[in-house]
């Protein structure tokens, strides 16, 4: 049996993961036909179908099921093998590849992006928008260096490093009698809350809050917080906003309230790796940058203790 070559690895763990040729050959940076050649040589490498390819979705084999994990971790490692080279020359330089998710990235972004650029101009960072799992899928599989969540990530094999705790706010239409608030969280059991679709962390973050309130939730199809934001305005109900989101969410036909109850209901922010990441050392000062050019903000944001 001929080993596989990295590239072959790259291309089965990319399919695996998107269940795409064409979003795992967007995400190599190769063509379709590169990843779908690669795929078909290791699979006659190893004498087995990894994939089932049909016309409208690709399925992962039981071989494909039992050999990922293990290509995951070779990737990984080849990826920590590179950065402690790139170390070795010197930190903070080339290029980071950063996973944000949708409820932090149009808020965050500029401040993020803005502070890494002046502390470290050597550092090209290149961000990828994803939901939660799919981040934390592709940080496993080595296709990406750093991620921005909601903490508790939920995965024993990284590290967590908090950056803020925000609230969350009522998000009514202007006029609404909750509008100005405070109010205590037991009025959502008398609100239509709306939740953003499945698949989105802050809709289970909220679906939690509101099961504390004795509410229900009702999941509109939004994949993000500005169609939600719409459907307010539109008065098809109400819904949570994060803090951070209120600066860009909150227009006119639109009002907040806070809710009374101690500590009110909120999130927490941070920045997640890899256990065996030879950049750690590099993301604890990332994460120091970060949090001191968000305390130079005006956002309402609560900042870890440390530096």
């Amino acid at each position: 049996m001929a080993e596989p070559s990295i590239a072959q690895l790259r291309a089965f763990a990319g399919v695996a993961r998107e269940r795409h040729f064409g979003l795992a050959a967007d995400e190599l940076g190769v063509t379709q036909p590169a990843v779908s050649a690669a795929l078909r040589a290791l699979e006659q490498s190893l004498g087995g179908r990894l994939v089932e390819r049909t016309s409208r979705r690709v399925l992962v084999t039981a071989l494909g099921e039992a050999l990922l994990p293990a290509a995951e971790q070779v990737l990984a490692a080849l990826d920590d093998f590179v950065a402690t080279a790139a170390g070795a020359v010197g930190s903070h330089t080339g290029p980071l590849r950063l996973g944000v998710i949708p409820t932090v990235a149009p808020y965050l972004l500029p401040t993020l992006l803005g502070s890494l650029g002046t502390e470290f101009p050597a550092l090209d960072p290149e961000v990828r928008e994803d939901q939660t799992r799919h981040l934390l899928d592709a940080l496993t599989a080595g296709a990406l260096d750093l991620l921005v969540l909601a903490l508790p990530a939920g995965r024993a094999d990284v590290v967590e490093l908090p950056l803020y705790w925000e609230e969350f706010l009522l998000l009514v239409p202007e006029g609404h009698p909750a509008a100005g608030g405070p109010l205590p969280l037991a009025d959502l059991s008398r609100l239509d809350v709306l939740l953003l679709s499945e698949g989105h962390c802050l809709r289970d973050q909220a679906l939690e809050v509101c099961h504390q309130a004795g509410a229900t939730g009702r999941t509109a199809q939004a994949a993000s917080l500005t169609t939600l934001s719409q459907l307010v305005a539109a008065d098809l109900g109400v819904t949570l906003l994060p803090a951070t989101a209120v600066p860009v969410e909150v227009r006119r036909g639109l009002a907040t309230a806070r809710f009374i109850d101690s500590p009110p209901p909120g999130r927490t922010i941070g920045l997640v790796h890899r256990q065996t990441s030879a950049r750690a050392q590099e993301y604890e000062e990332i994460a120091g940058t970060l949090r001191r050019a968000l305390s130079a903000t005006s956002l309402p944001l609560r900042l870890p203790a440390g530096p």
